[in-house]
């Protein structure tokens, strides 16, 4: 494949994967929660930043994919989504990079074989394709990084 692709579980803990054109996987976990000090949009503000950063040192990226939740615990929770989508996908407008949200169930079911799979399971399935994610959320961005690769023509 010699495509970039970035995949992101958008949240206060967002967890992305970056597949380079070189075929290596980045991946990790960004805190955007919001400082003692700040008003509420300074969140969205470095989560801006911090997706700069990612397309300068990625050179380019070719497309981006996000988790696309219908349904949240809490409306803290679907506000902060919400946001970041909004962000994200003026970013990538900004950027002309096309975007696709992807539904929770399509990306557990390519990872686990189960559409309602639990976090662990989700993990056990990152691990199980040689990643060593430090939380669901990372581990939730691979999945949907791998479900992109295998499945989408970049």
């Amino acid at each position: 494949m010699n495509t970039t692709i970035l995949a992101l579980d958008l949240g206060t803990n967002t967890g992305w994967a970056l597949h380079h054109m070189d075929g290596s996987i980045l991946s990790g976990t960004q805190c955007f929660k919001p400082q003692r000090f700040e008003g509420g949009g300074m969140r969205f503000l470095r989560f801006k930043h911090w997706l700069n950063e990612l397309l300068s040192a990625s050179h380019y990226i070719n497309a981006v994919y996000f988790e696309e939740v219908r349904r949240h615990a809490g409306v803290d929770a679907a506000h902060a989504y919400g946001g970041f989508m909004g962000h994200l996908t003026a970013w990538c407008e900004h950027q002309n990079i096309p975007y696709q949200g992807v539904p929770v169930g399509t990306i557990k079911k390519h990872a686990t074989g189960k559409g309602n799979a639990g976090k662990d399971e989700v993990i056990a399935a990152a691990r199980s394709r040689g990643h060593a994610p430090k939380d669901d959320n990372e581990a939730d961005a691979l999945a949907l990084l791998h479900w992109a690769i295998e499945t989408q023509e970049v």
